[in-house]
């Protein structure tokens, strides 16, 4: 049923940092006893060059914000400018506030989850309506190794939570990596999550795969109103494109996807980008623009064809999924990537150099990269002279400031030079 994985160089190259599922399957993202400790303060000023390459960048450089504990995920709340919110996997939500990162974590949810590897917490939303709700959502692997979505709520100040935790949804995962777990609210103030396939190589759940598979929420991206309503943790919305159909989830928005590790809505156009993990040979970028789209928002309904295709090489032929959607952009492993970190399309007006293009990166391979996204193919994908080790998320602030993420502490800001 499946081509036999090729064992490439990538599996000695990379065994002595990150942990290989089979030597070839998605590199896990561990936690290590090395990483420094957060700051207590005084996070600011310009980075030190993680290599020599970043002078190589056209009018961007790094400036560092902060030093975290294995951070995954930097955002903002709605209404507030001046606080930061980083994620750090082993499961403390930290605030840096006006540069400073403050001692007491926002949120500590570490006695509910298991970290290491790909697993612990992996993101936070903040509700649309945050400033008078003071509600947000968190996604982690719980003590079971399942997935999970909670709702947190601001306590009365706004550097802490009020440590109230209820749960809105929550999948079980037999398997340790490929969790997905990015928790975004999309232009229709819905809450979006990803899911990855369920982990283990080749998605080899049942017959067609959990990608393919409309009546599990694994290898999917979701679309649901978090609120609670009427007796229920949440509502699905009644667009949603298989809301009614025998067999299938209501919550599936997009599926056929095998570890999407992180997706973003470009905030000028309301498009949709996905970035999926391959499996031995191929990373890839998915693209899908808003015009167009069924529903509120891109991507409802669509088939991103993950077990059958890894980007746009078949390696399952024995199923036959139509019509699929393939990636905009995709690299090979023999160029040195291994696993694919999604961005952002850049709309910070003072990086101009940048402005309309998608900015990603490679866990393994450090490299920031940018490419304009566009159907059927991306165009002027180059690599930014920037390089950040072990790059694990993007992030965006309210003045659309991106922001990336090294698992080894490091969170820093495109910023002109």
């Amino acid at each position: 049923m499946y081509r036999r994985a090729r064992l490439t160089s990538i599996c000695t190259a990379f065994a002595t940092v990150v942990a290989l599922t089979a030597c070839g399957d998605t590199p896990a993202r561990t936690s290590t006893s090395t990483t420094p400790a957060a700051d207590s303060g005084g996070g600011g000023g310009s980075a030190t060059a993680p290599t020599s390459q970043t002078a190589a960048a056209r009018g961007v450089k790094l400036t560092r914000v902060g030093r975290l504990d294995n951070p995954v995920w930097i955002t903002q709340a709605p209404g507030d400018r001046s606080r930061l919110f980083v994620v750090e996997q082993p499961g403390r939500i930290r605030v840096i506030r006006n540069g400073r990162t403050l001692s007491q974590p926002f949120a500590d949810l570490t006695s509910r989850l298991v970290s290491g590897g790909e697993q612990g917490l992996l993101s936070i939303a903040f509700a649309p309506d945050y400033q008078q709700s003071g509600l947000l959502y968190a996604f982690f692997t719980d003590r079971a190794g399942d997935e999970r979505v909670v709702e947190l709520r601001r306590g009365s100040s706004p550097d802490r939570s009020d440590g109230s935790v209820r749960t809105v949804l929550t999948q079980a995962d037999e398997e340790s990596n490929h969790n997905g777990g990015l928790l975004l609210f999309g232009p229709d103030d819905r809450l979006y999550i990803g899911i990855g396939d369920g982990g283990g190589a080749f998605d080899r759940h049942g017959a067609h795969g959990n990608g393919q598979n409309l009546n599990t929420l694994l290898g999917k991206i979701l679309r649901i109103d978090p609120r609670k309503s009427g007796g229920k943790p949440y509502t699905v919305p009644a667009d949603n494109p298989f809301v009614g159909r025998s067999g299938a989830k209501p919550e599936i928005w997009s599926y056929g996807l095998r570890n999407p590790w992180r997706f973003s809505f470009d905030r000028q156009t309301g498009d949709l980008s996905i970035a999926d993990v391959g499996q031995n040979e191929i990373e890839e970028i998915d693209f899908v623009p808003k015009k167009g789209a069924r529903g509120a928002g891109p991507g409802a309904g669509l088939n991103f064809g993950w077990r059958a295709w890894e980007g746009t090489n078949r390696i399952d032929r024995e199923i036959n999924p139509r019509p699929v959607v393939f990636p905009v952009l995709e690299y090979s492993h023999k160029s040195g990537g291994c696993s694919v970190t999604g961005g952002y399309v850049v709309r910070d007006p003072r990086l101009t150099s940048l402005r309309g293009q998608y900015v990603y990166g490679d866990f393994c391979k450090g490299e920031l990269m940018a490419a304009k996204l566009k159907r059927p193919r991306a165009s002027g994908n180059r690599a930014l002279g920037i390089r950040v080790p072990g790059i694990t998320s993007f992030g965006e602030d309210l003045s659309g400031r991106v922001y990336v993420i090294s698992q080894s502490g490091p969170v820093y800001r495109l910023d002109p030079r």
